[in-house]
């Protein structure tokens, strides 16, 4: 199996293409001020994880008691000024330094889809962010469920069929284990992993999957991806 035998790129964006674990270590830091200065990366994504836990709604207004919830935990301050500036931050969260380029290269391939559990006025900024790189896009407001909810899949699945695109057509394109490799490759998809976090322990401030499931392809970065591609193209 080669990767230019797909002509759909199905992603995940954030973890994937945007670097929400720096954005919430950023912000974190800098509105906990001092209280936040002694603090691992661990101990901000363990709560962080609880409070997505606790409010799993849309992320362009459910983040302020995300933080609400994990400034209580930490002893950081927790007063409605610091909830807003933590939500707006979400909306600014970075992308990879790799992303914007390597969307471009892949764009002359594939079929770019984003596949979120952010909704619609996150995945706007995020698209904005990335240089608006996709050609389709599902996100929480269409499906009505979150990854790994198999529906979310099959939701995507019949919208790029009415396009012509058919299951063998798409690779679904991810980080995280827990949301994506693992339920995507049970539903029988090809899966590329893209491991943000090759060479660093635990992951992250994604949920530690039941098991590590072994994808398709794998690379470290997404440039690797668009280089392995090109690769592929020369040698053809």
């Amino acid at each position: 199996m080669k990767l230019t035998d797909f002509k759909v790129l199905t992603f995940d964006v954030v973890g994937t293409l945007i670097d929400f674990e720096r954005g919430v270590l950023e912000s974190v830091r800098r509105l906990g001020g001092p209280a936040a200065k002694d603090l691992t990366d661990d101990q901000i994504f363990e709560p962080y994880m609880r409070g997505r836990a606790a409010f799993p709604g849309r992320s362009s207004h459910a983040m302020a008691n995300v933080y609400l919830g994990l400034a209580k935990e930490l002893g950081l301050p927790d007063d409605a000024q610091s909830a807003a500036a933590f939500q707006r931050d979400v909306l600014d969260w970075p992308a990879f330094p790799d992303s914007v380029e390597a969307l471009k290269r892949l764009r002359k391939h594939f079929r770019l889809v984003a596949m979120t559990n952010a909704d619609r006025v996150a995945l706007s900024a995020y698209a904005h962010t990335l240089g608006d790189p996709f050609d389709d896009s599902v996100c929480c407001d269409e499906t009505g469920v979150a990854k790994p909810d198999p529906q979310f899949f099959a939701y995507n699945r019949g919208r790029q069929a009415a396009f012509g695109y058919k299951f063998r057509d798409i690779l679904h394109t991810a980080q995280s284990q827990y949301h994506d490799i693992g339920i995507a490759t049970e539903l029988g998809y090809a899966t590329c992993w893209i491991e943000r976090r090759r060479g660093q322990k635990g992951f992250g401030a994604t949920p530690v999957p039941q098991k590590v499931t072994t994808p398709t392809f794998c690379f470290p970065t997404l440039a690797a991806l668009a280089d392995a591609v090109e690769s592929e193209l020369a040698t053809a």
